[in-house]
């Protein structure tokens, strides 16, 4: 499974993420938002424009991890990933 990770490495889900992606094998290509202006750029784009972040815009919160998969979809699901 190959999936890219969008996040930061000061956030605890983030983390926590990563260690189950690197758990179970994932070919991971990890986006820190807080390293890399251009990946913070993609991932606000990303985020502004997606019905699936109407409630993270709405409580002000950030929306990571966010994880790309192979097919281009987006999910902040870490167990549907996994499956």
């Amino acid at each position: 499974m190959n999936v890219t990770v969008i996040g930061s490495h000061l956030c605890p889900d983030t983390l926590y993420a990563l260690k189950r992606l690197s758990e179970a094998k994932a070919e991971i290509d990890f986006k820190n938002l807080s390293a890399s202006l251009s990946d913070l750029k993609t991932y606000l784009a990303l985020r502004q424009d997606s019905p699936a972040y109407a409630d993270i815009r709405e409580k002000g919160g950030i929306g990571i991890p966010c994880f790309i998969l192979e097919d281009g979809s987006a999910t902040r699901d870490l167990d549907a990933v996994l499956k």
